[in-house]
């Protein structure tokens, strides 16, 4: 009895809750969202990748982006979708933890190369004379290489240390999985868990939007200083920080809510902001870039409606 009671349960049961009296009205919204995440996404990156005129660092980074926008949305989307459908509140074990690491892995990776970008901004902006050999698509490569590894490597942790974890629960608030809410359910002290997750999520949420504040205000001074440098920041950097705000408000939301007070907030609000930094910015971000940088919207055009390649 007492092995059973320490060991991971086989099935854990999601907090669908009330989105089960409307079960095939929100799977449907899922269907489309993934749907349009799906198209918008593949059709900036494949533009990129089409026009040599776009093999640049800036966009390059777009394109990476938008990979891990499509990576993020497809560990939680498809499998709502089914569940949804079906009226199914249950997740296997292993499939829990499989989601957790996709998740973390897209939100530790996301900031990261927002936090690139803004650098690639600075170096643009500030430093106009030396971009093309700061720069380089070899070091563009390089800091999309490390921002991967970067989060690989620190949820490989995350997840290892939770995966060990014996668990005497086995509902889960959300209607997906994620690492706190693993943890949550353990039999056993959590302590190392829980600073292993703090330093996540410093290293995540503390140093890389620090890097961003201080980009931009490099870029802010820099802007004070000319009319031609504050036009050429705003057509570049207003995409950006329309990204950085959208998924900056998500995490923060996520880290208080289920850190602190989960109940306390309307059921509503808590789904629609566990799903919004897997949603929004995937769905936001080829918007942006594609309809605000006037290069990759000429080519969507030329492609779109002359089949120019």
């Amino acid at each position: 009895m007492q092995n059973s009671t320490y060991s991971p349960p086989s099935v854990l049961i999601l907090g669908f809750g009330e989105i089960t009296d409307m079960n095939y009205f929100y799977s449907m919204i899922t269907l489309v969202g993934f749907m349009m995440i799906v198209l918008s996404n593949c059709t900036v990156i494949t533009t990129i990748l089409l026009y040599k005129s776009l093999h640049e660092p800036m966009y390059i980074f777009i394109s990476a982006l938008c990979v891990n926008g499509l990576y993020g949305s497809s560990a939680v989307l498809p499998s709502l979708f089914i569940n949804l459908i079906y009226k199914n509140q249950n997740i296997s074990y292993t499939s829990c933890i499989i989601q957790v690491f996709c998740i973390h892995t897209y939100v530790v990776c996301e900031i990261t190369m927002l936090a690139v970008m803004a650098y690639d901004r600075y170096v643009c902006i500030c430093n106009p004379l030396r971009y093309v050999t700061i720069m380089t698509l070899t070091a563009a490569f390089k800091l999309m290489f490390a921002a991967w590894m970067h989060s690989l490597i620190l949820i490989t942790i995350h997840v290892a240390l939770t995966s060990r974890l014996p668990l005497c629960d086995n509902v889960i608030l959300k209607i997906y999985c994620d690492n706190w809410s693993v943890v949550r359910l353990s039999c056993i002290d959590t302590t190392v868990n829980n600073i292993f997750g703090l330093f996540v999520t410093v290293v995540a949420m503390g140093v890389n939007p620090l890097l961003i504040v201080l980009s931009y205000i490099r870029i802010l001074k820099e802007c004070a200083k000319s009319k031609y440098v504050r036009d050429k920041a705003m057509q570049t950097c207003a995409p950006q920080l329309i990204s950085i705000i959208i998924f900056v408000t998500g995490c923060i939301f996520e880290i208080l809510l289920y850190r602190f007070v989960p109940t306390r907030v309307p059921y509503g609000l808590r789904v629609f902001m566990s799903v919004e930094i897997i949603v929004v910015p995937p769905i936001v971000n080829p918007l942006l870039y594609g309809l605000k940088m006037k290069a990759i919207k000429v080519k969507i055009v030329q492609k779109v409606f002359h089949g120019k390649t």
